[in-house]
């Protein structure tokens, strides 16, 4: 096999769709494309996307809605079309993102032609379905899961608390890819006077900020309490919430707070910019893999308050960077938010810490390493056992 690699990445969420996974997935295909990889992408056609100008790059597949969830989608389970594609043109390994109906077909599919296949945890979904009320389908969920992953050569998950999680819960081969940020794109500099003056703050005034999806397994319930209290303990203080990101929950979010700032789903450099015209970032999330967003604040110079888990537990020490809180716990969660009121030194010196780590943690190391896992894995092509997949 020669130096470079024919790659193909499945998935069943991709750019232009606004999520930390589409996000990752696009760092991670340019970055192995500017290394001479050939990266070939399966995944389900976008609205009315044309056919691919590119065909031997691009594979579109029909999609199907996820309910709760618009302008994401399922990818149609495709087995002999990918088989019939695959043995005209072989890849050397397969990365599958998402495990619905379209990542199922590529397993199956790999597995019968013997190509390598690397998985990557990218959503805890059985964690989402505690929080949509389905938690009587949360063990066949996670059972589903690891038959799932134990068959690729190995599953990537982003953090260290992840990789425990799914070990103990029986996971096979666990290695960790982590994630980057761009932090020429997040910066402090993007800072807007006019952008904070639509907000209605002066240069003093201080936007507590919140950037994601607007959705139950987001524990977004916490924000109000959590503001809530800052603004009755420190009056001195002018304070507006401001959330970026759109969701099924957002009604009900402006419901529940009417005085907040909702800018709706941003991209790119407007993105980078509201980021930059925050000064306090609440993410009160359980549920995250990872957590991109925590790093972007970071590296836009906000004070993050988060729960030490994911993202947060691996890149804030609490009191340094940031502040941290037990899981679950939110009382801790609005304390540790409280805790960085106290003077506006602390703010200040959190901040600058907060932008110096980000500013570190750019992509191309994880790049390297991926590229280095994809490597491993059809170098040891025949040392797992294969078991029949029905």
């Amino acid at each position: 096999m020669s130096t470079f690699l024919h790659v193909t990445l499945v998935t069943e969420t991709y750019a232009p769709e606004i999520n930390g996974v589409a996000n990752t997935l696009g760092r991670l295909c340019e970055g192995l494309r500017l290394r001479g990889h050939k990266v070939e992408l399966v995944r389900p056609r976008q609205g009315h996307e044309p056919a691919p100008a590119e065909p031997d790059e691009l594979m579109l597949c029909r999609g199907w809605p996820i309910p709760g969830y618009p302008g994401l989608q399922w990818g149609q389970a495709s087995m002999h079309k990918l088989l019939r594609r695959w043995q005209r043109k072989r890849p050397d390994v397969l990365y599958i993102a998402t495990e619905g109906p379209l990542g199922l077909s590529a397993l199956r599919a790999a597995r019968r032609l013997g190509i390598a296949v690397v998985s990557g945890f990218h959503t805890n979904f059985a964690q989402y379905t505690q929080q949509y009320g389905m938690s009587f389908i949360t063990r066949a969920l996670t059972h589903y899961l690891r038959w799932f992953h134990n068959r690729s050569h190995f599953t990537l998950a982003p953090s260290v608390s992840q990789r425990l999680e799914l070990q103990r819960r029986g996971f096979e081969r666990v290695e960790l890819l982590s994630r980057g940020v761009d932090s020429q794109l997040f910066n402090p500099s993007r800072r807007s006077a006019a952008l904070r003056a639509e907000w209605g703050l002066e240069e003093d005034a201080i936007a507590v900020l919140h950037v994601g999806r607007l959705a139950a397994e987001k524990n977004l319930g916490l924000l109000k309490t959590c503001f809530e209290a800052l603004s009755q303990n420190y009056p001195q203080y002018t304070l507006r919430l401001v959330i970026v990101g759109d969701g099924p929950q957002r009604q009900w979010l402006q419901r529940e707070l009417p005085e907040a700032i909702f800018c709706g789903a941003q991209r790119g450099e407007a993105l980078a910019e509201h980021f930059a015209c925050g000064d306090m970032f609440l993410f009160p999330s359980l549920t995250e893999t990872f957590g991109n967003v925590v790093l972007e604040a970071l590296a836009s110079g906000l004070a993050v308050v988060a729960y030490d888990e994911a993202a947060a537990g691996q890149h804030i020490r609490h009191g340094h960077n940031g502040a941290l809180a037990m899981p679950g716990d939110e009382d801790a969660f609005v304390d540790a938010a409280c805790w960085l009121l106290e003077d506006s030194e602390t703010l200040r010196r959190v901040r600058l810490n907060a932008r110096q780590h980000a500013s570190r943690q750019g992509w191309n190391s994880i790049i390297d390493q991926f590229e280095g896992q994809l490597l491993n894995a059809c170098a040891q092509d025949s040392a797992v056992p294969v078991k029949p997949v029905p």
